[in-house]
């Protein structure tokens, strides 16, 4: 701050004030350039913050102890960061809300994939749900505001979930500003698929120095390689923290949404619904750009269908080469062919119990595979809704639609079928 030295001598305290008026607006004028308050501008003091107003408690779920061999002493791996938000003033919702973040495409991929794979690598933690890039009201806040209890969680292996043995969870680095560019943030300029060009809801310029797009890229983590230890591991973390907190709704995005998938399938009982934002459980596989992008391709993934690890099915495969699958669709750039299982299919017991959605935005890459995790879904025996959002007049939206400008209406459509679920006959059911 700027000091203005006043030096004045005046006969009463009426008029000291008086003739001092003329310096305090001189020095007031040289603070009186606020901040924009977007993006890491909004690390300013002088900037409102936006959250709901809320009780933050944090707390370590899960895990075992393990003997170190060189050490000869016990550490607690697997263990599972949790934090607990609880609305002011009250709970009023039956139903906790689980939050859990995406992630990037994971599973064995090739040599000549790794270059794909590594320009599309994201790991976005959950400080992605407390506030968008641009720093208006997160995604969460919305639910605190309506009463929701919150749980927010670092997967296994990521941000405070970091693990003490590297070995058994082995990373790989965080995206490029250029793969979030062409993935994210201004896929409009690329044509690696029809539905690109519609994209109009980032806020900013989207590219290197706007605010928003740097506070997008600061979330960015390394992701762990280790998928059947990091499923392993969220199982039994998940359901641990499901078993203390009760019946809950699970929110994912990305990859985020094989935990939902997990948890359903291993304690099924707990879990009260999965609303999935642009989910990334592609049965089978992973698909990498498309097929008009360079370093397209598909690489082998998720083994038992949905997940890396064993999945409940009805009969019960003995290994994953026991789920027998056939080709489905025309593969174009604008609507993906699929892996689904050959007739007569295996039928996901636990997992068709559990209501599921699915949110897609009219200009993200999902519009043309999407189709591929509803279908598998239903063919297993479940009932999974997809809604797509341009359908009900939000528009524009790309992968990240939970952060960009409209992110409101992605709220209030999450919060539409959280109610119609929690208000259902399935639920009500188990509360009576």
């Amino acid at each position: 701050m700027m000091r203005v030295p006043i030096n004045l001598s005046c006969a009463t305290y009426v008029a000291c004030v008086l003739a001092a008026l003329p310096f305090l607006t001189a020095s007031a004028a040289v603070n009186l350039t606020l901040p924009k308050c977007t993006g890491l501008d909004s690390l300013s003091p002088q900037c409102k913050p936006v959250e709901a107003n809320h009780r933050r408690e944090v707390f370590y779920v899960g895990g075992h102890y393990e003997l170190n061999a060189q050490t000869k002493q016990n550490v607690l791996v697997d263990k599972m960061y949790v934090e607990k938000l609880t609305p002011v003033p009250k709970v009023s919702k039956p139903y906790p809300l689980v939050f859990f973040h995406g992630g990037g495409f994971s599973g064995t991929v090739s040599q000549n994939d790794k270059l794909a794979l590594m320009s599309a690598l994201n790991m976005f933690r959950i400080q992605a749900w407390l506030q968008t890039p641009d720093n208006r009201k997160g995604f969460m806040s919305h639910f605190l505001e309506l009463g929701y209890q919150v749980y927010l969680l670092d997967q296994t292996s990521v941000g405070r979930s970091t693990q003490p043995d590297q070995t058994s969870y082995p990373t790989v680095g965080v995206s490029t500003a250029e793969g979030i560019i062409r993935g994210f943030t201004r896929m409009e300029d690329y044509n690696d698929y029809p539905q690109a060009k519609l994209h109009t809801q980032w806020p900013g310029t989207g590219t290197f120095g706007d605010p928003s797009f740097d506070a997008l890229s600061g979330l960015a983590l390394p992701l762990t390689t280790a998928s059947q230890r990091q499923e392993s591991s969220m199982r039994s973390a998940g359901c641990a923290l499901l078993a203390i907190i009760g019946k809950s709704f699970l929110i994912s995005h990305s990859i985020g949404a094989a935990f939902p998938i997990l948890l359903s399938d291993q304690c099924p009982d707990l879990v009260a619904g999965s609303l999935n934002l642009e989910p990334t459980t592609i049965p089978f596989e992973t698909i990498i750009g498309s097929i008009t992008s360079p370093n397209a391709g598909r690489a082998p993934s998720r083994q038992w269908g949905l997940a890396n690890t064993p999945l409940t099915y009805d009969p019960a495969p003995a290994t994953p080469a026991d789920l027998k699958t056939v080709r489905i669709g025309v593969d174009t750039a604008g609507n993906r062919s699929c892996l689904q299982q050959a007739d007569p299919p295996r039928r996901l017991t636990n997992i068709a119990r559990v209501p599921y959605v699915a949110l897609t935005g009219e200009a993200s890459q999902h519009t043309t595979f999407d189709h591929c995790i509803v279908n598998y879904l239903r063919q297993a025996g479940g009932s999974p809704e997809w809604i797509r959002l341009w359908d009900i007049g939000i528009k524009g939206n790309g992968h990240f639609g939970y952060l960009e400008k409209n992110s409101d209406e992605y709220a209030k459509v999450a919060e539409m079928w959280l109610s119609k679920v929690s208000a259902g006959p399935l639920l009500r059911s188990t509360t009576s």
